[in-house]
């Protein structure tokens, strides 16, 4: 039976501190990803000792927050780690409410959600990692900008997993960190207002918002196990997004779909 996968961004907030071992005491869902990570690490440690300007520009941080985000690079290796799951807290993995899943739907969010990372390169909601401050599109001394430093491991690692379907609801910039010629089948989501302008009705992306609406999406994919957009007919979106089959177009192992909400 295909099972669905889902390929999320990590969050810019994230919960500080931790309870567990530090990450390389612990066991992780892509062990092949060890070394490249061990680089990124040392590339980002070399370039904390920078000017804080330099940080600043790096990190996209300013004023007390680019000392903090130093701090916790700095304390990568040793630090306490959280599962992935907790340590990200922006507004799709507050949609997505994993703590008020149940232990079934857990587990399946725990084997089919895959987590992209500037520093981590992929992870899964169980893996434990430390606080950090790094972007995918964020470009290190040696290693370049790291989506495409990426891009040859996580195609790989993705590529073991034989994914039968991809849910890719991932931001331009995380996107960049894979090649989707390996997916069977490959599912990307847009979210669409419809507004009334000079007279007409036109179709507006949803940008600020984008991640939030996405984190329903994640549990009911998961829950209901769908490998077909076709199956998104009965989904009542909580922010009142229907699915648009007519707007849905395909290119090759890609199936562009959207949802609309009528204002």
């Amino acid at each position: 039976m295909v099972k669905p996968f889902i390929l999320i961004p990590p969050s810019e907030g994230k919960s500080s501190g931790g309870t567990e071992p530090c990450w390389l005491e612990t066991k992780q869902s892509f062990k092949n990803l060890e070394t490249p990570r061990l680089q990124v690490i040392s590339a980002l440690v070399e370039a904390m000792k920078e000017p804080e300007s330099n940080r600043a520009k790096l990190l996209g941080v300013k004023g007390k927050k680019v000392a903090e985000a130093t701090s916790a690079n700095l304390d990568i290796q040793k630090a306490k780690t959280l599962p992935a799951i907790e340590r990200y807290t922006g507004v799709l993995y507050d949609a997505l409410d994993y703590s008020a899943l149940s232990a079934g739907l857990k587990r399946k969010v725990d084997q089919q959600v895959i987590i992209f990372s500037g520093l981590w390169g992929i992870v899964k909601p169980q893996d434990l990692i430390p606080d950090y401050k790094l972007k995918m599109g964020a470009k290190l001394q040696e290693l370049g900008i790291l989506s495409r430093f990426w891009k040859p491991y996580l195609t790989s690692a993705l590529e073991e997993c034989n994914i039968g379907c991809i849910w890719d609801l991932l931001p331009g910039e995380h996107s960049a960190g894979w090649d989707p010629v390996i997916a069977q089948k490959r599912i990307r989501v847009k979210f669409l207002d419809e507004v009334i302008k000079d007279g007409e009705k036109k179709l507006v992306s949803v940008s600020h918002w984008n991640k939030l609406l996405k984190g329903a999406l994640v549990q009911y994919v998961i829950d209901n196990q769908l490998v077909d957009p076709d199956g998104l007919v009965d989904f009542s979106h909580p922010e009142g997004y229907v699915f648009a089959p007519d707007h849905s177009v395909r290119n090759g192992n890609t199936i562009d779909i959207a949802f609309i909400s009528k204002r």
